[in-house]
């Protein structure tokens, strides 16, 4: 009874158990490589640690995969069609995501066959090109949304364009006979800048500091002033 099922477990078809384990432990190390690449190129909240493991996991299920279909063409067959009805749903937050998921699969896939020396090669010019030039940061856009009297539009954009070092982008501006929306895109470095230039003003003025909201309200028939947040993840 022994005998048999270490013959079933030592069943490893043209591979040995030696090959296997060796091509597991290469799709290990270089999943790990990835996973510190997709760590030092993703900062704030743009960076997501389950996606991060999902590509370490991928790294080694891929080389698995591929050590069992090796030349098999009938194994190869099947293992497409198995593959061909799963149906991926999971959004990406950036593009260059999808360069890490073919990368793992890439990686697997020559661990798979144990070309090991196009597996690093090639993943050390990508690691290398990610770290210079596809460093991702958040950079989640700022709408600032005014609606107030129509009669005080020139007002309300006169105190944007001044408070602000460089003047926001109207994007969009809805009015009524006695109403006007109009909202404002900028990003968090303008209106920290902003915020920093009001406070160094109002040290040398030696009063208060007033926020952006502070000024439009002040200007009297103001409905609302919102500060949204959009993002940009692609969903």
């Amino acid at each position: 009874m022994n005998k048999y099922l270490y013959d079933i477990i030592s069943n490893t078809g043209s591979l040995s158990v030696e090959d296997i384990i060796l091509r597991i432990i290469f799709s290990v190390v270089m999943g790990c490589i990835i996973f510190l690449s997709y760590r030092m190129t993703h900062t704030g909240t743009i960076y997501s640690h389950k996606f991060n493991i999902t590509l370490l996991t991928l790294t080694v299920l891929t080389t698995t995969v591929m050590t069992v279909i090796g030349n098999n063409i009938a194994l190869s067959l099947g293992m497409v069609g198995a593959l061909s009805i799963i149906r991926f749903r999971t959004s990406i937050k950036d593009s260059r995501d999808t360069v890490y998921i073919f990368w793992t699969i890439i990686v697997g896939i020559c661990s798979g066959v144990g070309d090991y020396t196009v597996a690093t090669v090639g993943s050390i010019a990508v690691f290398v090109v990610l770290l210079l030039f596809g460093r991702v940061k958040s950079n989640n856009r700022i709408l600032l949304i005014v609606k107030g009297s129509r009669l005080l539009e020139e007002e309300i954009r006169r105190t944007i364009f001044t408070y602000f070092p460089k003047p926001p982008v109207l994007k969009v501006q809805n009015s009524s006979a006695e109403k006007v929306e109009m909202i404002f895109e900028l990003n968090k470095k303008l209106l920290d800048s902003a915020q920093k230039k009001e406070m160094n003003r109002a040290l040398g003025e030696k009063r208060d500091s007033k926020t952006i909201l502070d000024l439009l309200y002040h200007l009297g028939d103001v409905d609302y002033v919102n500060i949204v947040v959009q993002s940009d993840e692609i969903s």
